[in-house]
This record gives C-alpha cells, structure tokens and sequence, in this order.
C-alpha cells in the first residue's frame, strides 16, 4: 500500500457521485443514476488498480550521470524509463536532486507507449566544489483511467564529487595549437624579436625575417633559406591563487575563488598543450596545496585534485609569507600569475614590497577583478540626487583601480584587470601575449 497513490481524478469522480445524490433529494428518479454512478466509479478504480499492480518490474528506469560535476557549468543529467506494460502510461519524474541546488519543484512529466523507452535529460548548474549527493528516482505511473498511481524508486543515495571547470578546456584547445589568438575578443599581438628554439630550415617566402636566413644551406640549395624557429618550451608557470577573505565575494553565484580556480584549470590545460610546465599553490595566513610545475601526463589531474577542496577563509593574506615560500620554492625564473582582489590603493602599498621582492626574481603578472555592480552604476543615467552620488562613488572607486595599474607597472609588475566571467579568456590571452613577445 506504500506504493499507491490516489488521483484527484477519482476524487472528483466520488463529488460527482455526491452531488448526484444530493440532487436525487429533489429528483427521486435519480437515485438510482447515482448508485450505478458509485458502482462504475469502485469498479474503475479496483480495475485500474489490478492493471497497475499485476506486474512486479512494470517499469525500470535509470538516471545515468556524469563521472563528476564541472562547477559554474551546465551539466546534463539523464533518465531512461522503460514502459513493460501492455498499455500506454503517463509517468511522472520527481527525482531527489542534491541540496545545494535548492529545487523543490522538480517535476517531468511523459508519455510511454506500451513496450517503448523514452530518454531525456535535465541540466544542473552547480555553483560550489564539493560532494553532491542524489536522492530516490521516483517515477509514478498511472494508465489511462488515472484513478490511481503506482511508485517507482531507483538508484537511492548516489554521490558525485563537484570539481572546478573542465567541461570548456576543449573550447581553449586551439589556442594552444596556433601561434596566432584565433578566438573572438582576443586581439593579435606582433611578435617582438623571435626565440632560439630552432624548429627547421625551410625556403624563404615574401615576410620571413631576412635575419634568420641560413647563408650554409641557401649555397647547398641555390635558393634562399631560412631558419624557423619556435616558442620556447619547459618554461615554468605557477598559478598563486589567494583564498583569503576579499575572494569571498560572490557574482552570478560563483565566488571570486571559483573564477579564479576556473581560470587556473584553463590555464593550467593550454600550457600543459603549449609543452610548458605548469604548477601551482594556494595561500593565505599560510602556503598550502603546492603543485611544482610539471610536464607530465598526469599534472592537469594533480592540479584539479589539489583545487577540489579549496575554501576561503577569513583571514587576511600573508603576502610577507608567501613571498619567503616563493623564494625558497621556485628556485628558477618562472612565470607567476597571482588570483587576489585588491580594492584599494593601501591595500597594494602595503603589500608592494613583497610584490616587487617576487617581481625581482619572476615574471609576475597580478590578476584582480572589476565589480560589475560598480560598472552598472557608472553606465546608468541618474534620474535623483542619491542616484548622482552612487554614480560619484562608483567612478571613484573604478579610478583607484585604475591607480593600483599604474602603481603595479611602475615596479614592472604585468596586471590583468578584468570582469569576474572574462577571466578565463583574459589570462589565457596574457599567457599567449607573453610567450609571443618572449619576454619570459
């Protein structure tokens, strides 16, 4: 009896039978229209309960998922309901989502014909790491009579583990394999000078550098050759991302530190294609989850796993600490992209002398956010005086970012201030900026 249900259906049946009844008060003849009504009404409803009962495995479905989530994206989740009826049935799916979505009105409705399958999905965009945990598949079916429904449940208790975002590395792919930025919004950069890494000689052609022709092998050939060369490679990269407090602030769902983790595992997947090396750790009052900068098979996995259980806390981060670990951890010159959000000037005067210690030995590029809310004021047309002087505010606060810029390339320390959802593109771009011009 756990599994039946009763329709509304056959409670309306039953209000008809009752009205039937009061009207036979004042229509006596109508009695016994009402009593053949209550009869037909019980014999509809034991009937479509025997057809809904008679089979053990009436119906099987299976939600299939994802071997794991990618956190801030959309991930498709699918059912398969078989219908082993000898008759069409109307089902409806309320599956248990996880928590952390907070969905409390799931519900699919279908139709399955006899013998027949039917296959869709629904999407889930989560919006933090963690563990994510599915409830019961419920699937209640009813045939046409509707009077009453039979449950279903399936697959009980399934967790998937939420890592930060994998599903658009492929999209980033073919900037690792081009020499050009190809992707729209990313601008071409001339190159400035060229590397050593010879690649191959090859025949000169109208744009090719006439430094670079092979006077030997042009006097072998009778034609004019040239040397190409190549990006260098094994360059070491380190990804500093800050997980003290001021990365705590959310937008469109996703904290300033899942941008950041997002962008890492982008970046991280284009120099691992670019043949670099690529690394990592976090910080705050201390350096934590130190990934040393790699070229192996699997580094994007290592990387992924030391960014799946990444928090931030309420401290506020100890530059003066990472700089000593910088120090004595990345001992050649290397590349390092550091995630935090400055918000004011002071705020970078007092950490400048740990910044250029870094600088002075790396390239270090500073990587913070505009707040889109401050745009949005700015861009807006005030129509009162409270308007006017949010609008002020605004515009003072987007112009000592732009002064933290200055300050940082006065002490040539490379920046990269952007909205939080173009991250991934923009330091992508800058990474492809920098092996372009060679200045590593």
């Amino acid at each position: 009896m756990k599994l039946l249900y009763i329709n509304t259906r056959f409670f309306f049946a039953l209000f008809g039978v009752g009205i039937t009844y009061v009207l036979a008060f004042f229509f006596p003849f109508l009695m016994w229209v009402a009593h053949g009504i209550l009869l037909l009404v019980v014999l509809a409803f034991i009937v479509d309960y025997l057809f809904m009962f008679n089979q053990k495995n009436a119906v099987v479905s299976q939600r299939i998922l994802p071997e794991k989530l990618s956190n801030g994206d959309l991930n498709f989740v699918k059912v398969d309901i078989k219908n082993n009826y000898p008759f069409r049935i109307k089902v409806r799916v309320i599956d248990e989502i996880p928590f952390q979505f907070q969905k409390r009105d799931f519900l699919i409705n279908k139709a399955v014909e006899a013998g027949s399958n039917v296959f869709f999905q629904y999407d889930l965009e989560p919006k933090e790491r963690g563990s994510y945990t599915f409830g019961n598949l419920n699937v209640y079916v009813e045939s046409a009579l509707g009077f009453v429904s039979r449950r279903f449940t399936f697959q009980k208790d399934e967790v998937l583990p939420c890592y930060p975002s994998f599903v658009h590395l492929r999209k980033y792919e073919l900037m690792a394999l081009q020499n050009e930025f190809l992707l729209g919004g990313i601008k071409k950069i001339r190159k400035l000078g060229h590397t050593m890494e010879f690649e191959q000689i090859k025949e000169y052609v109208p744009g090719d550098d006439i430094r670079t022709i092979n006077w030997k092998a042009t006097s072998k050939r009778s034609q004019v050759m040239v040397n190409q060369f190549q990006d260098e490679k094994s360059q070491r990269i380190y990804l500093l991302i800050d997980k003290g407090r001021t990365m705590q602030m959310p937008f469109n769902g996703l904290s300033l530190l899942d941008y950041s983790i997002n962008a890492v595992m982008a970046l991280s997947h284009i120099i691992l294609k670019k043949s670099d090396r690529a690394g990592m750790m976090t910080f705050s009052k201390k350096t934590e989850n130190k990934v040393l900068a790699e070229n192996k098979s699997g580094q994007l996995r290592k990387i992924s796993e030391a960014l799946y259980h990444i928090q931030t806390n309420f401290y506020e981060s100890d530059f003066s600490r990472l700089y000593q670990d910088v120090k004595y951890t990345i001992g050649q010159r290397s590349l390092i992209l550091l995630f935090t959000n400055f918000e004011t000037l002071d705020a970078v005067n007092r950490q400048m002398k740990y910044l250029r210690g870094i600088a002075k030995n790396h390239l270090l590029v500073v990587v913070f956010f505009k707040n889109s809310e401050l745009h949005e004021l700015i861009n807006r047309n005030p129509e009162n005086l409270k308007e006017i002087y949010d609008e002020i505010i605004a515009e003072k606060l987007e112009f000592e970012k732009k002064l933290i810029i200055q300050e940082l390339r006065k002490y040539g320390i490379h920046t990269i201030y952007t909205l939080p959802e173009n991250l991934n593109i923009e330091v992508i771009n800058k990474y492809l900026e920098i092996k372009a011009r060679g200045i590593l």
